[in-house]
């Protein structure tokens, strides 16, 4: 299983594994209030992607092909695997600073994983 939530949202039990999918630690979280089994900091989506999507939810769409061609690449397809075996023994949850639940990176890549669990 694979959760989305929020890095300012309290961690619990429920999450299981959690990985912070965002390039940039979010702002006023400690790293123990994170409580992450790690930062996965290369699938994130590259500067240049994120600072021409700024979460404008009218370039969601083109965002979301864009940032599946950059998980295309070899280092970031091994990553998605291993998410993906984890996410078929367990719960996994990426954790995310945007503020729209619907529009960010996390939902994306979950996606993704999923499509992975799928072809598997």
């Amino acid at each position: 299983m694979i959760k989305l939530k929020r890095m300012y949202s309290l961690p619990d039990e429920e999450d299981g594994e959690r990985y912070l999918v965002d390039r940039m630690w979010p702002r006023g979280v400690s790293k123990d209030q994170a409580d992450l089994t790690d930062w996965l900091k290369d699938l994130a989506p590259s500067d240049a992607l994120r600072r021409w999507f700024g979460h404008d939810p009218e370039r969601w769409g083109e965002f979301r092909r864009r940032y599946k061609l950059e998980l295309h690449a070899e280092v970031k397809e091994k990553l998605i695997r291993k998410l993906a075996n984890k996410a078929q023994n367990g719960t996994i949850t990426l954790t995310y600073a945007a503020k729209d639940t619907e529009h960010n990176n996390a939902v994306v890549l979950k996606e993704v994983i999923e499509n992975q669990l799928g072809a598997g």
